[in-house]
């Protein structure tokens, strides 16, 4: 029985990742500005980067993210991940500034991936800082 239950679990697991997958590849063809990375790279590690070692929440205390925390948990994250190569990342990803973030971030609110308050407003991620200096 446990044999089962386990199954059962691993293979809902992989269909919600089945599903996220294609619903980021639906929100890359509305906007082809960034690349399928980006979105996963964002929801697949950077948000957890971001309130584990950025922000340094636990479970207790996780909350909302504001735009800035976003973007500056995710420069933290490309220059220890990627070094020296972040930037090339990022533009092959299409991600050109600060406000790219946002605009990944709400496509994947209006895919319904993420959720944001009524304090949260796109322009919270502009020129928060020269991405071509990661």
């Amino acid at each position: 029985m446990e044999d089962q239950a386990a199954r059962e679990e691993l293979l809902q697991d992989a269909v919600a990742a089945v599903d996220v997958a294609a619903t980021i590849l639906q929100v890359c063809r509305r906007d082809t500005r960034f690349r399928f990375g980006a979105y996963q790279w964002l929801l697949g590690e950077g948000l957890a980067y971001i309130m584990q070692v950025h922000l340094r929440l636990t479970e207790q205390t996780r909350r909302h993210m504001s735009g800035r925390e976003i973007a500056e948990g995710l420069r933290a994250l490309a220059r220890e991940q990627f070094g020296p190569l972040a930037r090339d990342v990022w533009q092959y990803w299409g991600i050109r500034s600060t406000r790219h973030w946002g605009e990944v971030v709400y496509n994947l609110i209006d895919a319904g991936l993420l959720q944001k308050n009524d304090e949260d407003n796109i322009d919270d991620f502009n020129d928060i800082y020269d991405v071509s200096g990661i």
